[in-house]
């Protein structure tokens, strides 16, 4: 059986330190957050992420400790809020069919180039369909050379001459 360390003087007077700023700045670190995101219990959420990372990276008897977790509560809602309007976004595109279109003209028309392109695509060397895919599905240049083994400075003139290859196989023809 292990002993568990004695907490030493310095060690107790941190954590009182830190429970007196917890009891008087919360209020006020929930009230910020929750002006800000327009929700107790994600401001909440803030307020406890803000004073982990106090207890964890600050000294709570500094003197800018108070300031500090007033411009952290600050800055932490408005990321939560970033996220959420990222994350309405996405949700918001993949609701939908990719490239779904309301005019039902133009839904023929984008159905049409769809399968063009995807004939287009089954014609051309695997390699070149395969990096055309990835990287109009979003993935960034390094993404790329990491799914196709390839370095990353390769990725753009594999790129071209695939858009080139695509571009030659469906002809004139406009898109």
């Amino acid at each position: 059986m292990t002993a568990e360390p004695a907490e030493g003087p310095a060690s107790a007077v941190q954590r009182h330190a830190f429970e007196s700023l917890f009891q008087a700045e919360y209020p006020r670190v929930v009230a910020i957050a929750a002006r800000i995101l327009g929700d107790v219990g994600e401001a909440e959420d803030v307020a406890q992420e803000v004073f982990l990372q106090l207890h964890r990276r600050r000294d709570a008897q500094a003197a800018f400790a108070r300031p500090w977790l007033h411009a952290a509560a600050a800055h932490t809602a408005l990321n939560v809020l970033r996220t959420r309007r990222r994350r309405r976004g996405r949700e918001q595109r993949w609701a939908r069919e990719p490239g779904a279109v309301d005019d039902p003209g133009e839904r023929v028309v984008a159905a049409e180039t769809s399968r063009r392109v995807r004939a287009a695509l089954s014609h051309l060397r695997r390699r070149q369909a395969e990096i055309l895919a990835l990287r109009h599905a979003g993935l960034s240049y390094a993404e790329v050379a990491d799914a196709l083994g390839v370095r990353v400075s390769h990725v753009g003139t594999l790129l071209r001459r695939a858009e080139a290859a695509l571009r030659k196989e469906i002809g004139d023809a406009p898109l």
